[in-house]
């Protein structure tokens, strides 16, 4: 076996217990964090990608939906929310909804990807007859809808459990949670940055809810605002610890801050160093997410693409239509073919596999 060649002399021990398939803890995931040297910490980050996966690079052909950007919660980092009334607000209708499924019926589309705001006066009707109405229309679709913080939302509006909830939900086509609203598990953060929003014990409960209900989930955490490196490992360490637990989260997705339209707009937002890193140290601390998504959306195609060579073996998708990062000023496009993501993955050196949600794989 050829040895990596290190800069930082710091990483040695940290890649005796990564070839050695050990748990790394806090000190070594800041330990990756503060060290200098990128493509070290990459080296090691692909070490556990070509062992879970060898060279395989999947990617989804999906459907984005954002069926409203009404939200009560108000956060600082959001361009995409407004309050009902507000300039730019919106709200499609279940008719709309269908019209843009219908609309893409003769695309081979196997996820449906669902988030909108916590509305304040949709009823739970509302989401129910969503699926239900997506589903009969596509019957063969997997329903991807809802962070936690939305279920949670209409738990409490509705005044039924979470576990209710949900169950609802499933029997009407639910068939996982992208993860989403996580953001960052710091009470110093949320206290500045989105004080109403979902706790994040709340966040967690709400997916475990759902795994133990048989419905995976995606996990998240958005960075490169006001969170120290400190509060990114304590994220990461609390997913693993809920992951150990129930065993329900497939992929890990690190969502980039991006500043402009939002309240935080004198921030820069992370570098293309940061989000390497951020990706590659998600990969060593997550040893039980079996996936670590780049989503070329908030990263840009090119960043996406090398960071297939620094732990990532998932692109996301072909999305068509996403509101959410745009609002906030992103340049990327609102979707890509598949031929696009396939020369995107050969050109990294990797295998493209179209994936469905659960990560099976569809034939060519």
């Amino acid at each position: 076996m050829v040895l990596p060649r290190f800069q930082d002399q710091a990483l040695w021990p940290i890649y005796e217990k990564v070839a050695a398939g050990s748990r790394l803890h806090r000190e070594e995931g800041l330990s990756l964090f503060h060290s200098p040297d990128l493509l070290g910490v990459g080296a090691l980050a692909q070490m556990v990608r070509e062992r879970l996966h060898g060279r395989k690079a999947y990617y989804i052909y999906n459907q984005h939906l954002n069926y409203s950007n009404i939200c009560v919660n108000g956060c600082k980092f959001c361009a995409f929310g407004r309050r009902a009334g507000e300039e730019g607000a919106y709200e499609l209708t279940l008719t709309e909804i269908f019209a843009k499924v219908k609309a893409r019926l003769h695309e081979p589309i196997t996820e449906i990807h669902i988030v909108g705001g916590c509305h304040p006066d949709l009823p739970f009707a509302f989401y129910v007859d969503m699926l239900r109405g997506i589903k009969a229309l596509r019957p063969q679709v997997h329903l991807q809808a809802f962070t936690a913080v939305e279920v949670a939302h209409v738990a409490e509006k509705a005044g039924v459990s979470v576990a209710e909830t949900l169950a609802a939900l499933k029997d009407a086509g639910l068939g996982s949670l992208p993860g989403g609203g996580a953001e960052v598990f710091s009470s110093r953060v949320r206290e500045n940055l989105c004080p109403t929003k979902l706790s994040p014990q709340g966040w967690l409960e709400v997916s475990q809810c759902a795994h133990r209900l048989g419905l995976n989930t995606n996990a998240t955490m958005l960075y490169g605002h006001i969170e120290t490196l400190e509060e990114r490992v304590e994220h990461l360490l609390k997913l693993r610890a809920a992951q150990d637990e129930t065993g329900g989260f497939l992929t890990f997705i690190p969502l980039a801050f991006h500043p402009h339209n939002t309240a935080l707009s004198s921030l820069n937002g992370p570098s293309a160093v940061d989000d390497l890193k951020t990706l590659a140290v998600a990969r060593l601390l997550l040893d039980n997410f079996p996936h670590i998504k780049a989503f070329w959306v908030m990263l840009g195609p090119k960043l996406a693409q090398i960071s297939l060579c620094f732990g990532v073996d998932d692109v996301d998708g072909t999305v068509m239509e996403e509101r959410i990062t745009h609002m906030a000023g992103a340049q990327t496009p609102q979707g890509l073919s598949r031929a696009q993501l396939r020369a995107l993955i050969r050109e990294a050196g990797c295998e493209p596999v179209e994936r469905d949600t659960l990560y099976r794989v569809i034939e060519p």
